[in-house]
C-alpha cells in the first residue's frame, strides 16, 4: 500500500490550487493523509479525486473544518497504527507533541512546523511532509509517501 503524505497546504492563501508537482506525484497512491491546516474543505474534495482521503484539522483551521475532522486519528492499515496529528499545542517541540498524542503507534504523521522531517523515535516511525505549497524556511516545497507492507517506510519528495 502506498499512501500519499501531505499537510499545511494552506489553501487558498498559499495559492488558489494544489501544485501540479503534489498533484501529479499522488495520482498512483492507494489513500492520502492530510495532516492539518487545510483551511478549506474543497482541498480535500480535490485530493479525493485522487485517492480516498483521511484528514484532521490543525491549528489554523476553522470550525467547519474541526468539527467535521477533529484534531486527531489513530488508523489500522495493513496491520500498522497510524497516527495522524497536526502537531500544534503547547509544550516541547512539535514532533514531541506529535509523539505524546499516541501510545501504540508504529507511525505518527504530523505538520504544523512546515519542516520536512522523516526519523525514529524508539521504534516509532515519525514523519513530517514539509508543506507542498508554503516552504517557508525551507529550500523546497515537498510532499511524502508511506509504503506499507511487513514494514513501513516513508519518502519525502520534494519540489519546486
Amino acid at each position: 500500500m502506498i499512501i500519499g503524505v501531505v499537510s499545511d497546504t494552506h489553501l487558498p492563501g498559499r495559492g488558489k490550487e494544489l501544485p501540479a508537482a503534489l498533484v501529479s506525484g499522488l495520482e498512483r497512491v492507494d489513500m492520502i493523509i492530510h495532516a492539518g491546516d487545510i483551511t478549506e474543505m474543497w482541498v480535500l474534495e480535490k485530493l479525493s479525486q485522487l485517492a480516498p482521503v483521511t484528514a484532521v484539522a490543525g491549528n489554523i483551521d476553522g470550525p467547519e473544518v474541526a468539527d467535521a475532522l477533529g484534531y486527531k486519528k489513530l488508523l489500522e492499515l495493513e496491520g500498522k497504527a497510524i497516527g495522524v496529528f497536526h502537531g500544534h499545542g503547547r509544550g516541547g517541540t512539535t514532533e514531541e507533541r506529535a509523539f505524546r498524542a499516541f501510545s501504540g503507534a508504529d507511525c505518527i504523521v504530523f505538520g504544523h512546523s512546515h519542516a520536512p522531517f522523516l526519523g525514529k523515535r524508539g521504534e516509532v516511525l515519525m514523519f513530517n511532509p514539509g508543506s507542498p505549497t508554503d516552504k517557508r524556511r525551507q529550500p523546497r516545497c515537498s510532499y511524502g509517501l508511506l509504503f506499507l507492507n511487513d514494514r513501513i517506510d516513508g519518502k519525502i519528495i520534494y519540489f519546486d
